[in-house]
């Protein structure tokens, strides 16, 4: 990126950038793969207590941080590089990117622009996707750690939400020669809107009705597809 970019471009990752959501793909991987059939059954019961507390209104701030309870007690260094593995795995199908996004973000790159990734995973995910694509920001939800062990809680507040809209803020404010009003967004949930709405050019990726509800003027590029 250069010394001053002309403008910040905001990418959420889950189902925006990827077209897979990347928490509950790892988190198969890695405890199938590491922990064979009782990592299988843990992974299996996490998916379910998170889609339950969706299902009853809780919003993804709070599934966030079920997700990241499920853990606790792994070690940060071998997490890592599950995380690297992982992605050397999936980054090498046809469809691990969303094509538009990713051609979007290679333009903005080529203009001048700085991309950042704001994404409720966590580094162990999103940093392998920020150095492929050379992202220059990452914000992400970074689990706690202590003796370089998970310990179950997240560190700060999960990056959903209004956890977006104060990365971008807090990103701006150390860019004062460049306006949020000339800035991009990009996302594909409701959850994305408080990042979206805190930029002149938001874009919705797969068309959600609640976003574009929201954001009538917004671009629309297409999002994964489904099979």
């Amino acid at each position: 990126m250069p010394d001053t970019p002309r403008r910040l471009a905001f990418s959420d990752v889950d189902e925006t950038l990827l077209s897979c959501k990347s928490l509950f793909d790892f988190l198969d991987f890695y405890f199938t793969g590491r922990h064979g059939a009782d990592g299988a059954r843990h992974a299996t019961g996490t998916r379910r207590r998170i889609a339950a507390l969706v299902a009853g209104g809780s919003p993804r701030e709070v599934g966030n941080r079920a997700y990241y309870e499920a853990w606790k007690g792994q070690r940060l260094d071998v997490v890592t590089a599950w995380g690297a593995r992982w992605f050397a795995r999936r980054s090498g199908t046809p469809d691990f990117y969303v094509p538009a996004t990713r051609a979007a973000l290679r333009e903005h790159r080529r203009g001048g622009d700085g991309v950042v990734l704001v994404s409720g995973s966590f580094p162990a995910v999103v940093d392998p996707v920020a150095a492929d694509i050379d992202a220059d920001h990452v914000f992400c939800t970074r689990p706690e750690v202590r003796a370089g062990v998970f310990t179950g809680a997240i560190a700060g507040e999960p990056c959903i939400g209004e956890g977006k809209r104060r990365a971008v803020r807090g990103l701006a404010e150390g860019y004062p020669d460049i306006s949020l009003a000339d800035c991009y967004g990009y996302g594909d949930h409701p959850s994305d809107l408080p990042m979206l709405t805190e930029v002149g050019h938001p874009v919705v990726v797969g068309g959600s009705r609640e976003l574009l509800a929201e954001l009538p003027g917004a671009r629309v590029l297409p999002g994964a597809e489904r099979v």
